[in-house]
């Protein structure tokens, strides 16, 4: 099932996506011992972090049962504004009484390694994909997210899985990304099929020049681009502006 949910900018994107997280863990941990949620970077997706901090309804969930992962991050130095893990810690996790058990960075660059950082790279994919292994459910072999949160790029990537490069071979949870067309180029991140293993989807969306690859993605071939390539396994919804929705009924 696919939702789409209009707003007027940004912010608005932001403002709702929050109340409907907040809403969705209390519900689900009402009825399960804990929850896997996937969170995203860039603009809407930290706004949405920051929109979550600021709710009067934020410490009524109980953060201490909930995983929480991200879609990927920039293969940099821990304290790199880059960093993705970074930027949540600032806008959200600090204020949050979560189990830091619980909190699943992807491994972080070490500048003062003589080992090169494509090969820390390749070595931090094996290791995380080992993390996640261990979490998995046994008959499938991923994390069963409850909802994973994504952005989208002009181009229509997600993740750091990017428009005309190869798509990850089946079974691999995990991947080095060497060469994004988005510095920096070497990322990590969950592939199509692991993010496919959400039961909820939820697209953050804003900006008129993200409309073209929305149209796409509403088309009769989204998978043209990265973002067409997965859905919620329950549904999938789009919080998105009137720019970016522009085109789409």
């Amino acid at each position: 099932m696919r939702e789409i949910l209009k707003y007027t900018d940004g912010p608005a994107v932001a403002t709702a996506a929050a109340d409907a997280l907040l809403a969705r863990l209390t519900e689900l941990l009402a009825s399960k011992p804990s929850v896997h949620i996937s969170i995203t970077g860039g603009t809407v997706g930290i706004l949405t972090l920051v929109k979550i901090a600021e709710h009067p309804n934020r410490d009524s969930v109980d953060w201490k049962r909930v995983h929480i992962w991200w879609g990927d991050d920039r293969f940099v130095a821990p304290e790199s504004p880059d960093s993705n893990a970074l930027q949540a810690r600032d806008a959200l996790l600090s204020k949050l009484d979560v189990d830091p058990a619980l909190v699943h960075e992807f491994p972080k660059f070490d500048p003062g390694s003589s080992v090169a950082i494509d090969e820390q790279l390749d070595a931090a994919a094996v290791d995380f994909a080992a993390s996640v292994a261990a979490l998995a459910y046994p008959e499938t072999g991923f994390i069963d997210f409850d909802v994973t949160i994504l952005g989208m790029g002009p181009d229509g990537h997600i993740a750091s899985l990017f428009p005309g490069h190869a798509i990850p071979a089946t079974g691999v949870s995990i991947i080095a990304e060497h060469n994004s067309p988005k510095p920096p180029p070497q990322r990590l991140s969950f592939t199509y099929e692991a993010i496919n293993h959400s039961k909820e989807i939820w697209f953050v969306v804003a900006g008129a020049d993200k409309a073209e690859a929305v149209n796409v993605a509403f088309s009769s071939a989204p998978t043209r681009l990265p973002v067409g390539r997965v859905s919620g396994s329950t549904k999938t919804v789009w919080f998105i502006d009137e720019a970016a929705a522009e085109g789409i009924n």
